[in-house]
């Protein structure tokens, strides 16, 4: 520094107080708000709620949510719409077989054929429609039919109606019967809010082999839930265009199901009846599950021998009308005195067996049937089956059931059997022929409720005769403790 040079005084910045005063104001205001804080902490009294209260505050507010939310109702006839694929050429002898279930008011639904038909006010058939053109998508299968395609568009163009408080979709063909109690008691088991793809595969196992076991059989009937039935109708037409190859209609349904990621929910009491000849071994065994549909009916021989195949429909549909849960379940039961062993098949028929069998072979359904490709193979099933038996000693004697009425003052529905006339082989064997029975008597009161409890076949006993020539059996629900001892 030269020396003519004054000494250097450190420069203030002209605005330090003003910033000492404001951290200073700023600190002193922290420290009294955190004083006061802390005080009201110290002197706040002790909370007077506990834990029981917070729960039963927490129980109140579940409360009052359950008690907004809406329950939904049982699913009900009116809540099922029904697609019936059918076919101008056949319509006039399948649509009596459509007039034996369809209730005019009750069911709701559409009939989609290919060309107009005539009807009259009188047929109380459901509203018929003409499916929408299909010759748009290719249909390559050499073997098949292309009506295949418009058959699988039913379900969708039924949604496409518009009727409303529906929750499921039901496809049919037009030789489909339908027991419309028991469809709804399928149903009711199943939130129709979810994507569900219900039914059943066939009685052959050829037919499942080439086709599915995954795959609902269309003509044994098969239910779609509504929201499921939505998804399917968005994309339906561009899934059909991919499958130009497949067959038929519900390996197409089924192939969309597929890619929609939806898998089938088998119900065994859906039936395609892929099968020619006499259903007795069938029906006389059916699955402990309620019976839903039959089908191919002009296939199968006539259920009520010498009786036209739809009036034997409506004579079964007529015990129906007692007790709609128990149609077809068999029950089984021994005239220990005689060795006779009974097999029962409510509201169609009854068999009698000379000797004991067991209930695991009476059981099993016997081969009264042919496969689809008429032979007689009993590897050709889907299910275990057992031979009709040679001996003519075990010749089963059949009784159809004649009439079915209500007893009020009994409180029981009495059904009347009687045996079918025909030839039977002479037996050797020392023991009472069931011929002299040409009468049975069953009693039984209606278990309509029946499928809500754990499947069980009804239990059977043989009561004292009143009459000669007549067999008195009680059916009915199994009582505590009841096995059937040989």
């Amino acid at each position: 520094m030269p020396p003519s040079a004054a000494p250097a005084t450190p420069r203030h910045h002209p605005n330090l107080p003003t910033i000492h005063s404001t951290v200073s104001w700023l600190f002193l205001s922290l420290l009294f708000l955190y004083i006061v804080y802390y005080s009201t902490i110290l002197f706040e009294p002790a909370p007077t709620f506990t834990t029981k209260t917070a729960c039963q505050d927490s129980d109140n507010r579940l409360e009052n949510l359950q008690s907004n939310t809406s329950k939904p109702t049982q699913t009900e006839l009116k809540h099922i719409a029904f697609g019936i694929a059918a076919s101008s050429r056949l319509w006039q002898t399948r649509k009596e077989y459509l007039k034996l279930w369809w209730r005019p008011g009750e069911t709701r639904g559409a009939v989609w054929l290919d060309k107009r038909v005539r009807t009259t006010k009188d047929d109380n058939l459901p509203d018929i429609h003409l499916s929408n053109d299909t010759s748009k998508f290719p249909y390559t299968n050499p073997d098949g039919d292309r009506s295949a395609i418009r058959i699988s568009r039913v379900v969708s163009e039924t949604l496409r109606l518009g009727m409303e408080d529906v929750r499921w979709f039901v496809m049919g063909d037009d030789d489909t019967v339908f027991i419309v109690e028991n469809l709804v008691r399928i149903l009711s088991k199943y939130d129709h809010n979810q994507f569900y793809y219900i039914g059943s595969t066939s009685e052959s196992h050829i037919q499942n082999m080439l086709f599915s076991y995954g795959m609902a059989f269309g003509g044994g009937g098969f239910a779609i839930s509504y929201p499921l039935a939505v998804e399917l109708e968005k994309m339906q037409d561009r899934c059909l265009r991919r499958y130009s190859g497949y067959y038929g209609s519900d390996d197409r349904m089924h192939a969309c199901m597929a890619e929609l990621n939806v898998p089938l929910t088998k119900e065994l009491g859906f039936h395609q009846y892929d099968v020619h000849g006499n259903l007795l071994g069938l029906l006389a065994a059916h699955p402990v599950t309620p019976f839903v549909s039959l089908h191919h009916l002009d296939v199968v021989d006539p259920i009520f021998p010498g009786m036209p195949r739809a009036q034997g429909i409506k004579h079964l549909l007529e015990s129906a009308k007692y007790d709609s849960a128990s149609i077809i379940q068999q029950s089984i039961c021994y005239d220990k005195k005689r060795e006779w062993s009974i097999l029962v098949s409510w509201g169609f028929a009854i068999q009698i067996v000379r000797g004991i069998l067991s209930p695991r072979e009476l059981e099993t359904p016997a081969r009264t049937f042919l496969n689809w490709y008429r032979k007689l193979d009993y590897t050709a099933y889907a299910f275990n089956t057992r031979p009709v038996t040679r001996h003519p000693c075990q010749k089963p004697f059949v009784y159809y059931m004649n009439t079915t009425r209500y007893d009020k003052a009994r409180d029981k529905i009495i059904g009347i059997y009687t045996l079918h006339g025909e030839e039977y082989p002479y037996c050797k064997w020392g023991m009472e022929s069931p011929e002299k029975i040409d009468t049975i008597v069953v009693l039984k009161k209606e278990d309509s409720n029946r499928w809500t409890k754990a499947p069980r076949r009804d239990c059977c006993r043989v009561l004292p005769a009143k009459k000669k020539g007549t067999l008195y059996l009680w059916v009915g629900n199994c009582q505590a403790n009841e096995v059937i001892e040989l």
